[in-house]
């Protein structure tokens, strides 16, 4: 045969189809690339298919064999094991009459939280075990992240001259997941060496025909499309798609027209996708000129809001913000009792937590609407990735927005099994990293799709900031990767230390974001001992957990001893950050009324101080 590249140049190529759905369609669900080892001969025979199908090129199963994604099965040292068999196999199906690529998958397919660093590594590890079995060219395939396609795309450059096709996948018609346009991105593909770009997988063939039809040909290099068959269907515990053979074969002719020189399929076809492709695509000779539709740019507007956000005000005065939880039924007197209160000595804003402790409130959501409405409180809301998938978070960020609610916290969330509904189900498709950054996605007016919001939303995005790890330097890096992903300012745990709290202040003193320092006061020694030794994430020291135990247990006794300790954690940090937290314990709003006195009384909190976080 002619290398790839000449053959490219005279006619389309078809290429195969689906290798871990067909698979899947068999009843074999698990590690598709270890069956390069395990069960070759079914690997075997999908390549066979496919070439006696029509395909002019295959790939080899190795979409997911690096070592992040094996690492899930404990295959993390078979690496080059799995991707030499692989190429083997394909190669011995081809016997010569199909050129076999070696397939290097995303990484990030769902935004995951994996650096760069980690991403170059995994991918020169299995680029060279392809290489060395001699592939005819490599396909970089499924790749969401547009970052991390560009830097694969340079590695590869630089280790191999064959040829190199690297393909994007989009949420939404014609636009990536950073809301970058279809069109400039391969473009700026192309202008990295590409020898073919395109795009693969999530939609169908006519979601594929309608995002190409805004990309004009290529100078330099050609365009490849693999739709998947169709969108999936969901029947008693099984993924299936639904799209017919026939139906494929013939929008193949409506791809061809928009310049695909490979065209191929992905999730969902079989061979017989691909026998209706040969079958029915009327013309291997490559289109030379097309007409290029032209779209209407949206615009994405600003709005203006009349509250100043969280940060701003931080970096400007003291600012104290008060956590009250929503009531865990459905009588909420007491609750906006508290909340009048708090308003009434000053406070900068109500935080308002996201079932804690995994315990179901009343949503924080709508109490926040109400104390911004009817009592004119600024609301915190806290969003947990634990109770939400990711189209969740996407329309709980657009109905804030909608709603007025600017300034959030991104949190984790305390897993599902430690609350009073253990049988539920944490969800966690997003760490807090990733909806820190999906919120200041929004912020750009791109939703997580890339699809445009229309506006900009305007949140003023808070990280959760534990120092009660037992070693301070992990968590201030964790810190820094929070401000990396875009966290305005940090709200912390409760500290129960004066010493506790000066080793914080120096290990965070190099940071230029906020942090709101959490205060809590204690009820009683029973309520200091079950926090330090059951509330994931709180340590309470010895000699604080001492002095309460000396309070005996007079309720009016320990109630002072708590007092008195959240005083002199208060004076001290008032020397040390501008921000403060305090959280109200039990709906107990009258300590937090007590503490915010003392403030005025001890600070002057009604002074505003200059720029800068730190105040000594």
């Amino acid at each position: 045969m002619k290398p790839l590249k000449e053959s490219l140049k005279e006619r389309i190529l078809i290429a195969d189809g689906a290798m871990g759905t067909l698979l899947y369609s068999y009843g074999v669900d698990r590690c598709f690339e270890e069956l390069n080892l395990s069960h070759p001969e079914e690997v075997y025979k999908v390549h066979r298919d496919y070439i006696e199908a029509g395909a002019d090129i295959i790939q080899t199963n190795t979409y997911g064999a690096n070592y992040e994604k094996l690492s899930r099965y404990g295959l993390e040292d078979s690496v080059k094991e799995i991707n030499t068999a692989a190429v083997r196999l394909a190669k011995k199906a081809s016997g010569g009459s199909a050129y076999v690529v070696g397939t290097i998958g995303g990484i990030r397919a769902i935004k995951q939280n994996v650096s760069l660093e980690e991403i170059k590594r995994s991918f020169r590890e299995q680029l060279y075990c392809l290489l060395l079995e001699g592939v005819d060219g490599i396909l970089l395939e499924t790749y969401y992240d547009f970052e991390e396609l560009t830097t694969v795309l340079k590695i590869a450059k630089r280790e191999t001259d064959l040829p190199i096709i690297a393909q994007v996948s989009l949420h939404e018609t014609g636009v990536l997941q950073n809301g970058m346009k279809v069109k400039e991105a391969l473009h700026q593909l192309e202008f990295s060496g590409a020898d073919v770009v395109g795009i693969n997988c999530r939609m169908g063939p006519y979601h594929m025909v309608a995002s190409l039809e805004e990309v004009p040909l290529p100078k330099s290099s050609f365009l490849s499309v693999y739709p998947n068959a169709s969108l999936p269907n969901y029947e008693e515990g099984r993924f299936y798609y639904s799209a017919e053979p026939g139906y494929f074969g013939d929008i193949s002719n409506e791809l061809r027209s928009q310049g695909a020189r490979i065209i191929g399929g992905c999730c969902g076809t079989t061979p017989d996708h691909i026998r209706a492709v040969a079958a029915k695509l009327k013309s291997r000779v490559p289109i030379t000129e097309k007409k290029v539709k032209l779209t209407k740019s949206v615009e994405i507007v600003s709005r203006p809001i009349s509250e100043k956000l969280l940060h701003h005000k931080v970096n400007e005065k003291k600012t104290v913000i008060v956590e009250l939880d929503p009531p865990k039924h459905l009588d909420t007197d007491l609750f906006f009792q508290g909340a009048q209160a708090l308003k009434e000595e000053g406070i900068d804003a109500l935080t308002l937590a996201d079932n804690p402790l995994a315990s179901p409130r009343v949503s924080n959501e709508a109490i926040g609407t109400m104390v911004k409405e009817k009592y004119d409180i600024s609301p915190l809301v806290h969003i947990t990735c634990r109770d939400r998938n990711l189209i969740g978070l996407q329309s709980h960020l657009m109905g804030l927005h909608t709603l007025g609610i600017h300034n959030i916290l991104a949190i984790t969330g305390d897993p599902a099994k430690i609350g009073d509904f253990p049988g539920a189900a944490s969800v966690y498709d997003l760490s807090s990293l990733e909806l820190i950054e999906l919120i200041k996605q929004n912020n750009e007016g791109i939703s997580f799709s890339g699809k445009s919001l229309r506006q900009k939303t305007q949140f003023s995005v808070g990280a959760a900031f534990n120092p009660n790890f037992r070693h301070m330097d992990a968590s201030v890096k964790r810190l820094e990767k929070k401000i990396k992903a875009g966290a305005d300012y940090f709200i912390s745990q409760p500290v129960f230390g004066v010493e506790e709290m000066f080793q914080i202040y120096e290990a965070t003193r190099h940071l230029n974001t906020p942090v709101f320092i959490g205060i809590m006061p204690l009820l009683s020694s029973r309520n200091a001992e079950f926090l330090h030794h059951e509330v994931p994430g709180i340590k309470v020291p010895e000699a604080t957990r001492l002095r309460m135990r000396e309070a005996g247990k007079d309720p009016i006794h320990s109630r002072a001893a708590g007092m008195e300790i959240a005083k002199e954690l208060l004076d001290t940090a008032l020397t040390l950050f501008n921000g403060i937290y305090l959280i109200t314990p039990f709906v107990r709003y009258d300590m937090s009324i007590e503490l915010l006195r003392h403030m005025k009384e001890k600070a002057g909190i009604e002074k505003e101080v200059p720029y800068g976080r730190h105040i000594i």
